[in-house]
């Protein structure tokens, strides 16, 4: 099998170096590769790519994900999120490819307390989640064997994150506020990678398990307590800060005011994938741990 991955140098992308490895040959590109284009603000490019590779499969792990900067700057949230997955589709559909790809809670409006299901009507808020949903329209349509995974609040142990920011704001500043009232699973890079090789093995021997799956850690945090549980974690392991768990203030979402709505719901029923691949997700705790564990070399 021979698999292309776009977007190998982002969170998800450096964890699908290490999934994807044992299912073949794996060719790994970014959007600053020169031997071939892995640039998704160059659509024609990534086209020329996968007819020069003739991959078995496609992931991509490349996305426009500044949420706010996409308002002031559709068009390219655009291209990058819509317009080039498309083009990747297309290609996949000509080449009998199957194409894995990365979508969000925010193709939803957040409403109610719900999880929300696969087959749910969408309602995106912002430019960030109306350009992924046109993606994932774009894959539907095009007629390609294919993989949606809708995530949120993803986080690695590579590269910037929540818990990081809090554990600095933390070592720097005797009080927090936090929002309190947006509530979803913190999800590990490494739990999407491992699940997203596990189903690409489980599609190529029965392809009607192709489709479009939720996939987040289990259980449901707000924002408040996911850094009531990091700076926690940090106390217990022997981190010296300047505030403990009770000096982080609970705060609603408008006392800070963004250019891109974000969704309150951002729950995500992951009983369609549990069922369809066998799996168990674990709780976001237990990733969050671990993530923590590695940052804080404890």
């Amino acid at each position: 099998m021979r698999v292309l991955l776009l977007g190998k140098g982002g969170q998800v992308g450096w964890e699908l170096q290490r999934a994807l490895a044992p299912l073949g040959e794996l060719v790994a590109l970014d959007f600053d590769s020169t031997d071939l284009c892995g640039d998704f603000t160059n659509p024609a490019g990534l086209a020329e790519t996968v007819r020069a590779v003739r991959p078995d499969v496609i992931v991509n792990a490349a996305a426009h994900t500044a949420v706010d900067k996409a308002e002031s700057e559709p068009e390219l949230a655009r291209v990058i999120n819509a317009t080039a997955p498309g083009v990747l589709a297309t290609e996949a559909a000509s080449l009998g490819a199957l194409l894995v790809h990365y979508s969000t809670d925010y193709v939803f409006d957040g409403g109610g307390e719900r999880p929300w299901r696969e087959d749910d009507a969408t309602g995106p808020l912002s430019v960030y989640g109306s350009t992924k949903l046109e993606g994932e329209q774009l894959i539907a349509a095009s007629g390609c064997q294919y993989l949606i995974f809708r995530t949120s609040w993803v986080y690695a142990a590579r590269g910037g994150n929540f818990a990081k920011t809090m554990l600095r704001l933390a070592a720097e500043r005797e009080k927090l506020t936090v929002i309190n009232d947006q509530f979803g699973a913190p999800t590990g890079a490494d739990l999407l990678a491992d699940v997203t090789a596990h189903a690409i093995r489980a599609v190529r021997t029965q392809p009607a398990l192709a489709g479009t799956y939720h996939l987040v850690a289990s259980g449901v945090t707000s924002w408040h307590e996911y850094a009531q549980h990091v700076i926690g974690f940090a106390l217990a392991k022997g981190q010296t800060l300047k505030l403990g768990v009770s000096d982080i203030a609970p705060v609603a979402t408008s006392a800070f005011p963004t250019p891109a709505r974000r969704p309150a719901n951002s729950r995500l029923d992951t009983g369609k994938l549990r069922e369809s691949f066998g799996l168990e997700l674990p709780a976001w705790q237990q990733g969050v741990d671990r993530m923590l564990t590695e940052f804080l070399g404890v």
